[in-house]
């Protein structure tokens, strides 16, 4: 008996499709499946753009929330090693592939700690996704500099809190806002660390293609200043006051200096001036209010 193609109507809304084309894992050279998520047909209807740079979406009727972050990474289901994509090649130096092959079941039982159950073998979901980038960043830790690791850990770090956040507003009874600021803090670490990284030329940093921090726009360099002053202000510790407004004096003339704030240059139209302008008002006001 034939059986009726249902209409387009009834298809079921598909967000990702397998390639036909398997990738091949560079830590233990086997192969799986490549998830690649579809573009148009309002998947993505983009919405605000936060003071982090983090691009929202606004949810449709016909896809519900989407999350275009959750597809930028790969992760091997055999030895749990995760990249970019872009880092789906060979690995030049052998050192590095035995460093990270040997830390497979360490990175295993790390990210089922934070993320418990989740699956590599099936379409994402949200939760998947951010296991995925807790895989990453584990994996870059076993990467040598010419692999740019420190600021890809802090996009990655800062990736894991927004998406932290997101999953809790779906459960808050799981604590993921507290691990959202514990990756806040931690890609505070990385994003300054690739700074001093590239002052002292041990890791080019500033080579990255693209930084970022989402998807949808890559705001370079001036971006990862921008973070570095937005992460200290809004994560950066409290406890000890004195060191706090000495690095906050340090965001406020490293803004200024990208930025030409203060001065009537226009050389930096759009978000990320905006942006910059309003965080440097904020620690003008903060360091004028500890003088009084």
């Amino acid at each position: 008996m034939a059986t009726t193609k249902k209409p387009d109507s009834e298809k079921k809304a598909s967000l990702s499709y397998w390639s036909k084309d398997k990738c091949t894992c560079p830590v233990c050279k086997r192969a799986f499946e490549k998830e690649i998520m579809r573009s148009g047909n309002g998947r993505m209807n983009a919405g605000n753009l936060s003071d982090e740079l983090h691009r929202d979406y606004i949810p449709s009727a016909k896809y519900g929330k989407v999350y275009p972050l959750i597809y930028e990474i790969g992760a091997c289901p055999n030895c749990y090693a995760a990249f970019f994509w872009s880092d789906f090649g060979d690995i030049k130096k052998a050192e590095v592939v035995d460093r990270m092959y040997d830390h497979s079941e360490k990175r295993k039982k790390a990210a089922n700690t934070i993320f418990p159950y989740f699956d590599l073998k099936k379409e994402r979901t949200l939760f998947d996704g951010a296991a995925m980038y807790y895989l990453a960043l584990m994996t870059y830790d076993d990467a040598d500099e010419d692999m740019i690791p420190t600021l890809k850990k802090g996009i990655i770090a800062l990736r894991l809190a927004w998406l932290s956040k997101e999953i809790h507003q779906r459960c808050s009874e799981h604590n993921y806002d507290y691990i959202a600021q514990v990756f806040y803090r931690k890609a505070l670490f990385f994003y300054q660390q690739a700074v001093i990284n590239e002052a002292a030329r041990t890791e080019k940093s500033s080579t990255l293609g693209n930084m970022g921090p989402d998807m949808d726009k890559n705001y370079g360099w001036d971006g990862v200043i921008y973070l570095c002053g937005l992460l200290e202000y809004k994560y950066g510790q409290k406890d000890d006051i004195q060191l706090r407004l000495k690095k906050l004096s340090e965001s406020k003339t490293a803004i200024a200096r990208i930025f030409g704030l203060g001065k009537s240059s226009k050389n930096k139209p759009g978000p990320l001036l905006e942006n910059a302008r309003d965080l440097y008002d904020r620690l003008v006001e903060e360091l004028n209010d500890d003088d009084i």
